[in-house]
């Protein structure tokens, strides 16, 4: 093990994170670097095109991609602090404080989370049971949710002005925190006492050394973007909500694509919309494939209700908002799905009938029921809002009273570029983006229809009934049953609680219910 390192040392050189002994003494306390110690990747850039992107617009986000090669090349050959300031500049001035707040709970933690080095985190962790700091160049604004939520830690990073009475940022930083400004902030929060300074101390790079000098221990993390990363449970929060558009973290190479990609996309998107709409259901699955996209039907669907005979309820999981037109075309005749706060647009250029609700309980069964008795089948999606990671929230009752003709069908879907779904962005675009993806894809699976000891008629209450299905969908799938439900996505994601008001209603915003 090395040994302590003196305040009032300054080393030319920290020995590796490799040598760190953690049964050798017990350690308190530790602050850390965050790009490239805690997180494998030095480059903090694919998170401020990110903030550029999602509280900005697709504008901003080029013209930052356009100036990064520029900001490399006044960090390695001018000054790490100006390239800073030129990189928070372009991507904060302007932008409300709400909306940067809002990419950084919803968007970012689920991209910082994916990069989480294992080794580092596992020192940091294991020696900061007293106290944990990420002092970090990155501005706190940007970094703080994540590092508070999932790692537990306490945030030192670059302060930004803002002006209109402090609802948005004027782009200009206070001081960059770098080299000695680390360092005086370090003491700040911890106390000048010897005693009373961080046990360790993690960084990556020469402007680290400041602060990792007046640690008890310090320890340099040498740079591999190949090291392993943390698990997604390893940390003490795990990403189940998250938004924004981009499936990938933007890398230059990615972030390159996804904009340059979008007139091809869009086009592609149209196409598809008009393949929806125009060629016959029993067609439609096949032309897709011509297109790029895959969809794969397992099981044995439903057969179509005979004259007198009600319609079948076909309970699903909600991946986007193109469930139902996905089951209308793997089932290869039509189907009614039912929605609440639908929009015009939407209802449009919808391919199968769409019913709106009321969110009157008694009203909403009534007329689901109807649809059902006059031999219509009908899709829901119990979850009331789209899940992104591999598991299901809990699942509304109300479909298992309606009807005892429950057929459980499992959704996969695959979206390589963009996510066709968002909980903050324009509703009326998420098949759109769905669409836009080079090689989208759906697996429907046909489960078997509930048996009539399983349902409300057998017996069972609607909650055991719905919780039934829920676990059923979750085994094939291989997903996790959880407890949450729409609002605790929406309170997440969006502050409110998932439900959206008239005046919202009227800018195209619409999501599935039941």
């Amino acid at each position: 093990m090395a040994p302590p390192i003196s305040p009032t040392q300054s080393p030319a050189r920290f020995p590796p994170l490799s040598s760190y002994d953690p049964s050798a003494r017990d350690r308190r306390t530790a602050a850390s670097d965050l790009d490239g110690t805690l997180l494998a990747s030095s480059s903090a850039f694919p998170y401020y095109f990110l903030v550029a992107l999602e509280a900005g617009s697709y504008v901003r986000a080029l013209l930052l991609l356009l100036l990064a090669p520029f900001i490399l090349l006044l960090y390695t050959a001018v000054s790490e602090p100006a390239a800073i300031a030129l990189l928070v500049f372009a991507t904060f001035a302007g932008l409300r404080v709400d909306d940067v707040e809002a990419v950084a709970r919803g968007v970012l933690p689920r991209h910082y989370a994916a990069g989480v080095r294992a080794d580092a985190w596992e020192v940091f962790r294991g020696c900061g049971a007293g106290r944990r700091v990420v002092v970090t160049a990155s501005p706190a604004v940007m970094v703080g949710p994540f590092v508070r939520e999932f790692l537990g830690a306490e945030v030192a990073g670059t302060e930004l002005r803002t002006f209109a009475g402090g609802r948005r940022f004027t782009g200009v930083i206070q001081s960059v925190l770098v080299g000695e400004r680390k360092r005086e902030v370090v003491q700040r929060m911890f106390g000048a006492g010897g005693d009373l300074l961080p046990d360790v101390g993690l960084g990556d790079r020469e402007s680290d050394h400041d602060f990792m000098a007046i640690c008890k221990e310090a320890y340099m993390v040498p740079t591999d973007k190949r090291a392993p990363c943390a698990a997604g449970d390893a940390l003490l929060s795990r990403v189940v909500f998250h938004d924004g558009r981009l499936v990938h973290r933007p890398d230059p190479k990615h972030a390159l694509f996804a904009l340059f990609y979008l007139p091809v996309g869009f086009a592609l998107s149209f196409l598809r919309v008009v393949i929806s709409l125009h060629v016959p259901r029993r067609l439609v699955r096949h032309i897709y494939c011509l297109t790029g996209i895959r969809i794969t039907v397992r099981g044995t669907p439903p057969p179509p209700p005979s004259r007198g005979t009600p319609g079948s309820l076909l309970v699903c999981n909600h991946r986007t908002a193109l469930d139902p037109i996905i089951i209308s075309i793997a089932l290869g005749r039509p189907v009614t799905c039912v929605t609440y706060s639908v929009s015009r647009l939407s209802t449009t250029i919808s391919p199968i009938p769409t019913v709106a609700l009321t969110r009157e309980r008694e009203v909403d069964k009534a007329r689901i029921k109807a649809l059902l008795e006059s031999g219509r089948d009908v899709v829901v999606c119990p979850e009331g809002t789209t899940c992104r990671e591999q598991c299901l929230l809990r699942f509304s009752a109300l479909f298992a009273e309606l009807t005892d003709r429950i057929v459980p069908v499992a959704l996969e879907a695959t979206q390589g570029t963009y996510y066709g779904s968002t909980a903050r962005g324009w509703k009326a675009m998420d098949p759109w983006f769905f669409y836009m993806n080079p090689r989208p894809g759906y697996r429907v699976t046909f489960l078997q229809a509930l048996r009539p000891e399983e349902t409300c008629g057998g017996g069972r209450s609607a909650i055991e009934v719905a919780n039934h299905v829920q676990a059923v969908i979750a085994k094939e799938l291989g997903y996790e049953c959880t407890k949450f439900t729409r609002k605790d996505k929406y309170m997440k994601l969006a502050g409110n609680d998932g439900r959206v008001t008239a005046a919202v209603e009227s800018g195209e915003n619409g999501k599935k219910l039941v």
